[in-house]
């Protein structure tokens, strides 16, 4: 029986282990795109900045919660519960700002004007 809860300490670990390695892999790749992106002008830079954010965050939780498993007091509780509480408000945050952000894009679309027409208009049939 000990063997078996060895395994398990040991398979958790490594399962928490590659949830926060992915998690930061995607937040510096994210962070990396953001930089390029904004150098290049892109105007979607937030939005693909604040979904890579989102999700390197969301791997990062789901470490947070597999590491409850294996917690042996109440202090450690404690801190991983607030740590639980902290990326989980910050995800929601992101969420919201990709939301507000699609919407945003959405109610104001960027139209590409032709020079002659600045009004956006169609020109005249000829």
């Amino acid at each position: 029986m000990e063997i078996l809860e060895i395994f398990l300490h040991s398979l958790i670990n490594l399962a928490i282990l590659l949830f926060e390695y992915i998690g930061v892999l995607i937040i510096a790749f994210s962070g990396i795109q953001g930089i390029v992106n904004y150098l290049r002008g892109n105007p979607e830079t937030r939005l693909i900045l604040a979904k890579g954010l989102a999700m390197g965050l969301e791997f990062k939780l789901g470490g947070e919660i597999l590491r409850t498993v294996i917690v042996n007091s109440l202090g450690e509780i404690a801190i991983v519960a607030g740590i639980i509480i902290l990326r989980a408000t910050l995800t929601v945050l992101i969420h919201w700002e990709i939301k507000n952000e699609q919407h945003e894009k959405m109610e104001n679309p960027e139209r590409k004007e032709d020079p002659a027409q600045p009004d956006g208009s169609e020109p005249p049939a000829e």
